[in-house]
């Protein structure tokens, strides 16, 4: 029996399976028990059969910029992170805070727009958003609720702190791996769960059926799932939330606007729309209002919108919300509408809009994260312990050309935990995903995605920059 435990060696950054002299911390003590018993040979046996089921049930992603092909099954790490019930406590306390916050952030300066009068967001950031979107100016959503769904990204520095490293507020996917994940590994490795009865996940979609019902004033409202088609990188996302939610999974050429009315169209006719959860940006949903060359969207939309005859989850122009560049006064605005103070922590960043704080970036991108404000997935980034100094120099020459479109926050090294790598387990950094709802309340389902990051010392998680994921088990204090 080739030992697991055993050829682990931590590495200098917080781990989340044990603690510095290499015990395993208490919620993963029966974990390492179980990989004690286990032999190599069939872990990775497991391995192959669960990922083999991945791919048989169609659980891929796109990558669009991969000339290899474009269909890739994302890898599924077979060792579950493990977060107890009190320490869960605090991370869904904290989104909850957070998306209350940003939800009443939208309102206003859709609005009053008393935290823009007040100096505390500057006025100049929120109009130079390519998000901020002035056809909602004026346009009361039902319950004032904008962002039905969202995914928080967080990761833990050195010293176990949880920070926020990103808000996802317009359409977050990852859920299905959430679901997915769970599934396939207990079906595939029933022996890792014999200490563990983790929370349920697979209750998900009827919770975000519930969001979505509340966020309709019809008692019995028809819910649909819009989506681009089957080309979109989360399609097999699309088509398991709507299965499972039971609703219709519908493109844009299904619906048609009528007298400021949404139908859809079925084999009995015109059928009334109440609700969309859509899948689609802003820019693509109404050619009459945004890109007229949009070929997925709905014409007339947005007039059936700001009638208030159909909701839209998340709301048009949420995407102000979670413009990288807007992230830094997050807490400001926790301490302005709620008069709270943050439970999770920001990363400290620097806004290069700000003459001092440009000046610091410029001169320390060697030791920086800058992340381009218009983009995600692990683009427009420079990681500058690895960057050559062509591609600082390009950077320097974007910053100063533009210095609206970047931040830059200190290299946080993300916790890690055991994953297979090679003929081994071997540290690899992870952050975490927690899915936020709101309908009537905010709900923070037990369904978590962990990303890990594959490659040795890598810290990018990403599924398009080569990321994986992990199944997470949130479990309920003993006594």
């Amino acid at each position: 029996m080739q030992p697991l435990l055993e050829l682990y060696e931590q590495v200098d950054c917080y781990d989340e399976f044990a603690a510095e002299n290499g015990v395993p911390r208490p919620h993963y003590a029966g974990l390492a028990a179980t990989l004690r018993s286990i032999e190599w040979s069939d872990l990775r046996a497991r391995e192959q059969t669960v990922n083999a089921a991945l791919l048989q049930r169609g659980v891929t992603f796109t990558v669009y910029a991969d000339s290899r092909g474009t269909e890739r099954i994302m890898p599924f790490d077979l060792i579950p992170r493990i977060i107890p019930g009190s320490e869960w406590d605090r991370i869904s306390r904290g989104v909850a805070q957070r998306v209350r916050a940003l939800n009443a952030f939208l309102a206003d300066v859709y609005h009053e727009q008393r935290i823009l009068r007040d100096g505390v967001v500057p006025w100049e950031l929120v109009y130079s958003s390519k998000f901020f979107c002035r056809e909602m100016v004026g346009v009361r959503v039902f319950r004032d609720v904008y962002i039905h769904v969202s995914g928080i990204d967080l990761i833990r520095g050195r010293n176990g702190t949880y920070y926020v490293l990103e808000d996802n507020l317009r359409s977050p996917s990852g859920i299905s791996y959430v679901l997915e994940n769970r599934d396939v590994l207990k079906r595939s490795f029933p022996k890792l769960f014999e200490n563990y009865q983790p929370l349920p996940v697979d209750d998900y979609p009827l919770r975000l059926r519930a969001a979505l019902r509340a966020s309709s004033c019809n008692d019995d409202p028809t819910i649909v799932l819009l989506t681009p088609g089957i080309y979109n990188a989360a399609y097999f996302e699309h088509t398991l939330l709507a299965r499972r939610m039971g609703v219709e999974l519908v493109e844009g050429s299904d619906l048609i606007v009528r007298d400021n009315v949404v139908f859809m169209r079925t084999t009995r006719g015109l059928q009334r729309v109440d609700v969309i959860y859509r899948r689609i940006d802003d820019d693509f949903l109404d050619p009459l209002y945004f890109r007229p060359d949009s070929a997925v969207g709905i014409a007339g939309l947005i007039n059936a919108y700001r009638a208030g005859n159909v909701v839209i989850a998340n709301a048009v122009g949420t995407g102000v919300a979670d413009d990288k560049a807007v992230y830094p006064h997050v807490p400001a605005m926790i301490r302005y509408y709620l008069s709270e103070e943050s439970i999770l922590e920001n990363v400290p960043t620097f806004d290069c809009t700000i003459d001092s704080d440009r000046e610091h970036v410029l001169g320390h991108l060697e030791d920086l994260v800058v992340k381009n404000t218009n983009q995600s997935g692990g683009y427009g980034m420079l990681m500058g312990p690895a960057s050559t100094a062509e591609e600082r120099e390009r950077f320097r020459e974007a910053i100063c050309a533009h210095p609206r479109d970047f931040i830059a926050q200190p290299v946080i090294q993300l916790s890690s935990h055991p994953t297979i790598a090679g003929e081994r387990l071997a540290p690899r950094h992870v952050d975490l995903r927690p899915f936020v709802l709101y309908g009537r309340e905010i709900d923070v389902p037990p369904a978590a995605l962990t990303r890990v990051a594959l490659t040795e010392g890598s810290l990018v998680v990403n599924s398009s920059q080569g990321g994986g994921s992990k199944d997470t088990w949130i479990i309920e204090d003993e006594g």
